[in-house]
């Protein structure tokens, strides 16, 4: 689809209105309606298959409830990405060697200091908000292994209703965080050593196909937003809404043994938890590919 005809482009409200009043037709009404039970993710049927695929063609993100329990192979979450495309897997730091992240809870030195590794809870964000522009995460599988004895849940939001509800608003703040210097992330420097440089880029951006992709993180602090009125109301806007518009669906979930979440990259954040015993453990797979689920 060329540019100036793109559903995200400022300049054609028709094309717009087209797709937003399909996508807000479309939606699960609740968390249930995005369940998909699937007896393999490793080896889905054309019925499994297909049904995941409705529901990351309605709401960017599908949960799925397998029946492998307790089962630590890493072929789940790996198997399940390849079935739609994924294969461009993310060397972040923390991640096991395989690129493939165990989120547990761990103090040694290369996971100190991450929150993910920690049972402390996750505001809002995407995944690799702070990767380079050619980096960006575009889709990931988090898959559970065990949860934590209590807490540990996850909220998740479609980006695209974030965008919405905004453009709704007001044009001006998509305008704004559409900007290629509106958000930026500083350098991540330990011992005067630089690990990874200033990230600047948009909130949202048009990728592929017209697709939407958001980079953001609900953080206060180690972030720096452009400077100006504009950009200060958006992103207050912004905060708004995810704090709690009831127009907009939170999808609240807290995955058991053998369940996952597989999306593009929604908007997602944790509960607090606390293990008891054996300690909570998912797999994170973040990729540099999308599911083109269209």
């Amino acid at each position: 689809m060329p540019r100036h005809v793109t559903p995200l482009s400022l300049e054609n409200d028709d094309a717009y209105r087209t797709w937003r009043d399909r996508k807000l037709a479309s939606l699960p009404a609740t968390t249930d309606e995005l369940i998909v039970e699937v007896r393999d993710p490793r080896r889905l049927s054309d019925i499994e298959y297909g049904a995941l695929l409705d529901r990351l063609r309605r709401a960017n993100m599908v949960i799925y409830a397998g029946a492998t329990a307790d089962d630590p192979d890493k072929d789940i979450p790996r198997r399940l990405g390849e079935r739609f495309g994924l294969h461009r897997l993310d060397h972040n730091p923390g991640a096991d060697e395989d690129a493939i992240s165990s989120i547990t809870v761990q103090s040694d030195a290369l996971h100190r200091g991450f929150i993910p590794y920690t049972d402390r809870p996750i505001a809002w964000h995407t995944d690799g908000y702070y990767n380079a522009p050619g980096r960006q995460i575009h889709a990931f599988i988090l898959h559970c292994v065990r949860p934590a004895a209590e807490g540990g849940g996850n909220a998740l939001i479609d980006p695209e209703l974030v965008y919405i509800r905004l453009r709704e608003r007001s044009p001006d703040h998509i305008r704004a965080l559409m900007r290629a210097d509106a958000m930026s992330i500083p350098p991540n420097i330990v011992d005067g050593v630089e690990l990874r440089p200033v990230s600047v880029g948009p909130v949202f951006s048009s990728g592929a196909r017209g697709r939407l992709h958001m980079r953001y993180t609900d953080r206060r602090r180690n972030i720096d937003w452009r400077p100006d009125p504009a950009t200060t109301a958006a992103v207050t806007a912004l905060r708004e809404i995810l704090a709690g518009d009831a127009a907009t669906p939170v999808y609240r979930a807290r995955l058991q043994p053998g369940w996952g979440v597989l999306c593009n990259n929604v908007l997602h954040a944790r509960e607090r938890f606390h293990d008891d015993g054996q300690q909570r453990l998912l797999y994170r797979a973040r990729y540099h590919d999308r599911i083109e689920s269209t």
